[in-house]
């Protein structure tokens, strides 16, 4: 494996700008076609954000969101889909239905579809490992709960904790005689100026955006993780159930491998028992962060031959040659 600071000071050591795009071009391009050979052929794509690199960009264009369908059809453009893919994830997370949009289109081409958690797939990256027949995680790889965030005047909020504000309103207004908890109709006029901003209709968008969340993943579980599993559903559900439960408490909670394991996410391989791949996988890792942090990039979408890029405050744009824009 080569490790980031030896990369960096390779890149460095380039002679000009133009040198140090091709260094990142060829390095790029190297890395996908190692783990490929590594993986017995199988087609890859790496889809990363530069949310670590750039947190001053706004969430927006570090998120994933609908336009990555277009760099998606863009990179598995001419691949032989026969072959599966390996989907490598580096995100934290995005728009729910976006999501389920992208795979939707992954489930339409590959039979076969294992996702690699490098270090962070959370929120709706944790959707799309939840989508796939197989998840390779290492010791530092997480993925995360999946309740949706909802936008509340400038900020987003989760959906889980609009639920339960409006359920604690109700026990200190009215009480909740199945619990022994008496309620005092005297805190309705401390919570009505804070139920009045949130809205009418936000506890049932609440809900139904959780429901979705919740619904989506189960489907995706029983049809592709669990597969063959007599009791496929009722796992799936409450695998489901489990990462958009509000017990969580923080939307970006970590969710380690053995977590997973444990709520019955079986197909889940160790990144570490193949050492080849490890560093192939790892490798790759620290080209891209090095590329995200290097460039004007904040989202790309690295395949084979193609790559597509997103530039913070530019258009997003496809390469044939693989090469990340300054």
């Amino acid at each position: 494996m080569a490790v980031w600071n030896d990369l960096l000071a390779d890149l460095e050591s380039q002679r000009d700008d133009q040198a140090k795009t091709e260094w990142l071009s060829r390095k790029q391009r190297e890395t996908i076609l190692a783990i490929s050979k590594v993986r017995g052929g199988t087609n890859v794509v790496f889809y990363a954000s530069a949310f670590l690199q750039k947190p001053g960009v706004p969430a927006f264009n570090l998120q994933l969101t609908f336009e990555e369908i277009n760099g998606f059809m863009s990179s598995l453009h001419g691949m032989n889909c026969t072959k599966g893919l390996t989907l490598l994830l580096h995100t934290p997370g995005g728009i729910t239905n976006a999501a389920e949009t992208i795979a939707a289109y992954l489930h339409s081409k590959f039979d076969r579809i294992e996702v690699v958690v490098p270090t962070y797939a959370m929120s709706a990256g944790t959707m799309l490992c939840l989508a796939a027949d197989k998840i390779v995680m290492g010791r530092q790889s997480q993925l995360g709960p999946i309740d949706p965030q909802m936008p509340i005047g400038n900020r987003t909020v989760s959906a889980c904790a609009i639920v339960d504000q409006f359920a604690q309103a109700k026990r200190e207004i009215i009480g909740d005689p199945e619990h022994g908890i008496d309620g005092d109709l005297r805190m309705a006029h401390v919570w009505a100026p804070i139920l009045q901003h949130l809205g009418p209709a936000l506890l049932q968008e609440a809900n139904n955006a959780l429901d979705y969340a919740e619904d989506m993943v189960a489907g995706w579980l029983s049809k592709r993780m669990f597969k063959g599993l007599e009791n496929r559903e009722e796992l799936a559900r409450s695998v489901a159930s489990y990462f958009r439960a509000p017990t969580h408490k923080s939307h970006g909670r970590r969710i380690d491998r053995e977590e997973a394991r444990r709520q019955g996410v079986s197909q889940i391989e160790d990144l570490e028992s193949d050492q080849a791949f490890q560093d192939a996988v790892l490798t790759a890792y620290h080209v891209m962060t090095i590329t995200l942090e290097k460039t004007l990039a904040t989202k790309v979408l690295l395949g084979h031959n193609r790559m597509w890029v997103k530039n913070f405050g530019q258009i997003a744009r496809s390469s044939g040659g693989g090469a990340a824009s300054h």
